[in-house]
């Protein structure tokens, strides 16, 4: 399919950012660099909006700080352990709040689904929405507000409750879903398509189970990409075949 330049493919869309990719090539805290290349892929897609009305929001993850599996090293429970990376996704928010406004005079908001009220907004359905009408970035972290979840069931509970057309899903060090793993095999082949049936039987793992689960029965499309890759968030709104698009059918 080619790029549009006049209707977009999708005019809302959440785009579900690893912590791993603020880290860069670290594996913990953010990169100033990366840090910098998501907020001006982000702006390349809110830029969109001037002209074609496209609304994004990022739902931020917190990996690159801390993570529920890291619990038993050391010696906490898994509640708490999550509870920690909450915490995380919303350092990772303001960052990102900060480096998008040194971009662009346009409003962008955190909201938050663990109540922090100093510094960002609660997360409420109807207010997020009406933010993304008036043209506003929203930034959503604190997954849940509940453990034993990744920012993976989120990220879809999110897109489905702002009825948004698509979710992103952006990745570190991968451009898509491949049929064995990219960096041990240099024969693996990328699927540019995929229904989420055969996402499941294939035992991918760029998502939780659960979070394709969810998406395969509202019928939610996602678009894996590279976030390292310039541009490609845009295209992909605008209607081009990058990456893997995983879908009912």
């Amino acid at each position: 399919m080619g790029v549009s330049l006049t209707v977009p493919r999708y005019r809302r869309v959440v785009v579900k950012l690893s912590g791993e990719a603020l880290a860069g090539t670290g594996s913990s805290g953010v990169d100033p660099a990366s840090l910098s290349r998501v907020a001006e892929e982000v702006l390349s897609v809110h830029d969109l909006g001037v002209h074609l009305g496209v609304q994004v929001a990022v739902v931020v993850g917190g990996g690159n700080y801390f993570r529920g599996r890291m619990a038993e090293g050391w010696g906490i429970s898994r509640a708490e352990a999550d509870n920690i990376g909450m915490l995380g996704t919303i350092m990772n928010a303001l960052m990102l709040r900060g480096a998008l406004t040194a971009r662009t005079e346009t409003d962008i908001r955190v909201m938050t689904a663990v109540p922090i009220h100093s510094v960002a907004e609660p997360f409420i359905r109807l207010r997020a929405v009406h933010h993304l009408d008036r043209g506003l970035i929203v930034l959503l972290a604190g997954g849940i507000g509940q453990p034993y979840v990744t920012t993976d069931y989120p990220a879809v509970q999110r897109a489905l409750e702002l009825e948004a057309d698509a979710l992103l899903v952006a990745k570190r060090g991968v451009d898509g879903v491949y049929d064995s793993d990219p960096h041990l095999n240099p024969d693996a082949v990328r699927y540019t398509r995929l229904t989420y049936d055969e996402a499941l039987a294939a035992g991918v793992r760029i998502m939780d189970t659960s979070a394709f689960v969810l998406a395969n029965e509202q019928s939610l499309t996602m678009h894996v990409f590279d976030v390292a890759a310039a541009g490609v968030m845009r295209e992909i709104c605008q209607g081009a075949e990058l990456g893997t698009r995983i879908s009912v059918k």
